[in-house]
């Protein structure tokens, strides 16, 4: 909780990234609270007893919402889905804007290699916004597991990682309404 609100903040795409973690932690606990508060948050050492129990019923409402919208064994949180319709409207915007045609030009870099990841969903198609972040978090999935990535997918990651972080102080300076849209 404490990190999501710090990553939120700071940088919407690792916000993301950490939620869908913690929806995967969720339903690796079963959606059970008592073994999330002993495996997760009773480890958490120099938190206060509120932080405590700000930090449970933060797990709780997440636990809550999963079973409530259906998404106990996969899928995303609605509060999740909502930062990837607001960061496609937000490249759709800044592609658009004349104002912003570099950022157009890192977006028209990436595009071949979503159009590549796209055709090999098949049946699973997402949108552009997710279907990047799909490919980061099966990176970030592989490297956990400890399987070996080929230096073409980390090259493709790495380009996928900076447009991201690019868009992500997009996001940031649009929060903030430090940008000037049309």
């Amino acid at each position: 909780m404490i990190t999501a609100s710090q990553k939120k903040r700071e940088n919407i795409a690792e916000y993301l990234l950490y939620m869908w973690q913690i929806e995967d932690l969720i339903r690796a606990f079963g959606l059970d609270l008592d073994r999330i508060q002993e495996n997760i948050i009773n480890k958490h050492e120099g938190l206060s007893e509120e932080q405590r129990k700000e930090m449970t019923e933060w797990y709780e409402s997440l636990i809550d919402m999963m079973r409530r919208e259906g998404v106990v064994e996969k899928g995303h949180l609605q509060l999740n889905k909502n930062v990837i319709i607001a960061l496609d409207d937000l490249n759709a915007r800044l592609v658009k804007d004349p104002k912003y045609a570099k950022y157009a030009a890192e977006y028209y870099k990436v595009l071949p290699l979503i159009v590549e990841l796209r055709a090999r969903a098949g049946e699973n198609k997402a949108g552009e916004m997710e279907t990047l972040f799909n490919f980061l978090y099966g990176i970030l999935m592989l490297k956990i597991q400890g399987k070996e990535i080929s230096k073409e997918t980390l090259d493709a990651a790495n380009e996928v990682s900076h447009f991201l972080g690019t868009l992500a102080q997009y996001y940031k300076k649009d929060f903030n309404n430090e940008l000037d849209l049309e």
